[in-house]
C-alpha cells in the first residue's frame, strides 16, 4: 500500500522516515483562509482537523490505491489560533506575547483510504500539546527571526531546530509539535484497520 504525505514540510517527512515510514509527498493546493473563514467560530481542534483533511483530499484523487495522512499545526494562544507568521514583523510580535508564557500547539490529522480511486475510509482527529516559552532576549529573537526559520512555522517556533533554544518545556506529544504526532496516526490507523508495522520499511 502506497503511503502519501499531503504536506510540503520537511519536519514531518523526517518524523515519518525516522520512524520507519517512506512516504510519497504531494503538496495540497488549498485555500486556507477560506476553509478557515467557512468554519466561523468552530472550536480551535476542529479549524486544523478540517483543514487537515481538506489537504488529504485534494490529492486523495491522485492515487488509485494508497493511504493518504494530511496534517495542519496552528498555536492556539491568549485565546487567538494562530498559524504561520509569513513576515519578521508578525513574528516579532508574536514572540513579544509568547516569551514566558504557555500555548497550546494543535496538530490536526485525517487519513484517508484510497481504493480504487475513490476515498473508501477516513479517521480524522487533533493532537494538543502546552507549549512552555522561554524568554530569550530581544537580541535573541531578532537573531531568530533573521534566520528566517519562525516566519515558516506554526507559532513562529520549532522544537527540533533553532527555535529549541527558546522552549523551556512541553507537556504532551513532542512528534506533535514537529508536525505530525506518531501515536495519534497509530491509533487512527487502528480505526482504519491498518496496523503501524505494515507501513514500516526494510531498515
Amino acid at each position: 500500500m502506497l503511503l502519501v504525505l499531503a504536506s510540503q514540510s520537511p519536519a514531518r517527512l523526517g518524523v515519518l522516515r525516522a520512524a520507519g515510514a517512506d512516504p510519497e509527498v504531494r503538496v495540497s493546493g488549498v485555500d486556507e483562509d477560506a476553509i478557515i473563514a467557512s468554519l466561523g467560530d468552530a472550536k480551535p481542534d476542529t479549524v486544523v482537523t478540517a483543514l487537515a483533511e481538506a489537504k488529504a483530499r485534494e490529492v486523495a484523487g491522485e492515487f488509485a490505491d494508497a493511504l493518504v495522512i494530511g496534517c495542519d499545526s496552528m498555536l492556539h494562544f491568549d485565546g487567538e489560533l494562530v498559524g504561520k507568521p509569513g513576515t519578521a514583523e508578525i513574528a516579532r510580535q508574536r514572540w513579544a506575547r509568547m516569551a514566558g508564557g504557555t500555548g497550546d500547539l494543535l496538530t490536526g490529522h485525517a487519513l484517508l483510504r484510497v481504493r480504487d480511486g475513490a476515498v473508501t475510509a477516513t479517521a480524522t482527529g487533533a493532537e494538543r500539546t502546552l507549549i512552555r516559552f522561554g524568554r530569550p532576549t530581544q537580541d535573541e529573537i531578532d537573531a531568530y527571526i533573521a534566520t528566517g526559520e519562525p516566519l515558516k512555522v506554526a507559532g513562529a517556533f520549532t522544537l527540533d531546530a533553532l527555535g529549541g533554544w527558546f522552549v523551556d518545556g512541553i507537556d504532551g506529544d513532542p512528534s506533535s509539535v514537529v508536525g505530525i504526532s506518531l501515536p495519534l496516526v497509530r491509533r487512527l490507523l487502528a480505526d482504519l484497520g491498518i496496523s503501524v508495522t505494515s507501513l514500516w520499511t526494510a531498515r
